[in-house]
């Protein structure tokens, strides 16, 4: 059986470390503010905001959580991220996605300052993320995913990393960072998607696989080899009369029948869910750090 990657454990190393930078920032008079837009009432993204807020004001941080209802027009939402840009006391902003249908979230994106934009989705960060600029801010989830394999003693360096999945909030910017040339890095990276061919034989020749598509259980025994790391990215509710709640929560892996191949494999919940939430609040004292 597969040794079992402990997301929940690991962030808590992360959340030690962010202490301890936190009350450095104190002690010099500077509290990391992050303010979380929530726009209409999504259950999912609601649940999301509330966890954000509720590890902010754990750490310690100055949490602003603004809810502005369904119907927000685009010029509203832009007045409200205009003033958070300019609130001295927010170093990081987040626009809970996706909003309600009426919202262009990319103009939304465009309209944050930069250097407050701990989810890292700004065509600036971008930009250093593929140039490999220090200073810029790497989107969560990607970040959370490279320090789960490091602090696992999980050789990246020379690895064939298989993701599959192509998104700009986890597949792309995830395949930029693991190639980058640094020793946390070094991968050789390939990216599958719905239109790739033979997409067994390519995810049978990953050292690391990483699952973010969004299909419960799509990733199969037959899909890995054996002595593969196994990184399960997705989330679904799937029917469960047994479950007091009707439902449980499965990922984009097949996890029992994986676990008996794979070297490591992340748990669905428990995995890579909070360290994108533990990288979030790293992004933001980052944030402000780099201002002063």
């Amino acid at each position: 059986m597969a040794n079992l990657i402990d997301g929940r454990a690991i962030a808590e190393k992360v959340y030690v470390d962010l202490r301890r930078q936190i009350a450095e920032l104190k002690s010099k008079g500077v509290t990391p503010g992050l303010a979380v837009v929530l726009v209409g009432d999504n259950p999912a993204s609601r649940a999301y905001v509330r966890s954000k807020d509720k590890m902010s004001r754990e750490l310690g941080l100055h949490s602003v959580k603004l809810e502005l209802p369904a119907m927000t027009t685009q010029s509203e939402l832009l007045s409200r991220v205009e003033e958070l840009n300019r609130d001295p006391a927010i170093h990081g902003i987040l626009v809970q996605s996706p909003p309600p249908k009426q919202i262009d979230e990319a103009a939304i994106v465009r309209a944050l300052d930069p250097r407050k934009d701990v989810d890292g989705f700004h065509p600036v960060n971008v930009a250093k993320l593929v140039s490999a600029a220090a200073d810029g801010f790497v989107p969560c989830t990607p970040l959370g995913i490279q320090r789960l394999l490091l602090e696992s003693k999980i050789d990246i360096s020379g690895a064939h990393v298989v993701i599959l999945g192509r998104s700009m909030i986890v597949g792309k910017p995830l395949a930029l960072l693991l190639m980058q040339k640094n020793k946390d890095a070094d991968a050789t990276v390939t990216v599958v998607h719905s239109r790739s061919r033979n997409l067994e034989k390519i995810t049978r020749s990953a050292d690391i696989l990483i699952a973010a598509i969004g299909r419960a259980n799509f990733v199969k025994s037959e899909h890995v080899r054996d002595g593969a790391v196994i990184v399960d990215v997705g989330i679904s509710r799937v029917e469960d009369a047994t479950n007091e709640r009707g439902y449980r929560l499965v990922g984009d892996v097949a996890f029992d029948e994986v676990a008996k191949k794979a070297a490591a494999i992340t748990p669905v919940p428990g995995g890579v869910g909070p360290m994108t939430i533990a990288m979030l609040m790293a992004n933001t004292v980052k944030a402000c750090r780099q201002v002063l």
